[in-house]
């Protein structure tokens, strides 16, 4: 079946003879689609049909509904190149995410197996005896109270592996339509003197899965190309943590270091 024409345009951070940088918007998938839909490189083929002189090849993957920063390869050299990257763990991913509940300290690591739990869904489970090795380093940004922004690092890469790590501790994504509450955040669940005008009805802040891949970098320089690149949050996800700021009891100092609430704004590095 001919994938259905998309008219999404896919934000490019960088590009070169051998790359491209994009920035995944949620709802897109970086494989064949089931519902029809055009794939990422289907989508970017497309937008940049003069530009291109052949197909586009993946080197690593996020899932349909985690928007984010990827890289793909312009031909078969640069992706053997990179996948070596990958599979050599020459590649540092960070992503940000909100959670729900207290985080158990500053920082932490998740060591636990995963293995496949329902093959037909995709749905990932911990299996100590079984698994495959995983892990992921995870930073608290901001306490904003009942909901907690993070920073995540997975080591390994496996299927879902943050989606099913950070409720391992307790702290499920505040919006995982697949492992936990598919309930949108609201304005109203934070801000204490919250009112609605008669006969309206709230607007949801976010309503998709609360997950974000921030930022790559490559610990291998390559000559005249940077080596990190970041990816900026779309707008509901930025206003959403907008309004957890200015409306949690602590205000800015819900961050651990308020600096990381400008550089994510204005989407620039993380440490």
């Amino acid at each position: 079946m001919e994938a259905k024409t998309a008219k999404t345009q896919v934000e490019i951070i960088y590009q070169d003879d051998d790359i491209i940088v994009v920035n995944k918007p949620s709802g897109i998938s970086v494989t064949k689609d089931r519902s029809g839909a055009a794939k990422l490189a289907d989508i970017l083929g497309e937008q940049l049909r003069h530009q291109l002189r052949g197909e586009l090849r993946l080197v690593h993957r996020l899932d349909k509904a985690t928007s984010g920063v990827m890289v793909l390869a312009k031909n078969v050299e640069a992706q053997t190149r990179l996948t070596n990257y990958f599979r050599n763990r020459l590649v540092k991913k960070t992503y940000l995410t909100l959670v729900i509940g207290i985080a158990p300290g500053k920082q932490g690591r998740i060591d636990a197996p995963l293995t496949r739990r329902d093959k037909k869904a995709g749905l990932m489970c911990i299996a100590h005896k079984k698994g495959k090795e995983s892990l992921t380093h995870w930073k608290l940004l901001a306490d904003f109270g009942s909901v907690a922004l993070l920073s995540v690092s997975p080591v390994t890469g496996r299927t879902h592996q943050i989606r099913v790590h950070l409720p391992h501790i307790g702290l499920p994504l505040a919006i995982d339509p697949l492992y936990g509450n598919t309930r949108p955040l609201f304005l109203s669940d934070f801000k204490i003197d919250y009112r609605l005008a008669r006969d309206q009805t709230e607007k949801p802040l976010i309503e998709r899965l609360t997950l974000h891949a921030y930022q790559i970098q490559f610990s291998e320089l390559e000559q005249n190309r940077p080596n990190c690149f970041i990816a900026g949050l779309d707008k509901k996800f930025t206003a959403t943590i907008k309004m957890l700021t200015k409306y949690n009891p602590k205000g800015l100092d819900a961050f651990t270091n308020p600096d990381d609430f400008s550089s994510i704004l204005n989407t620039q590095r993380l440490s």
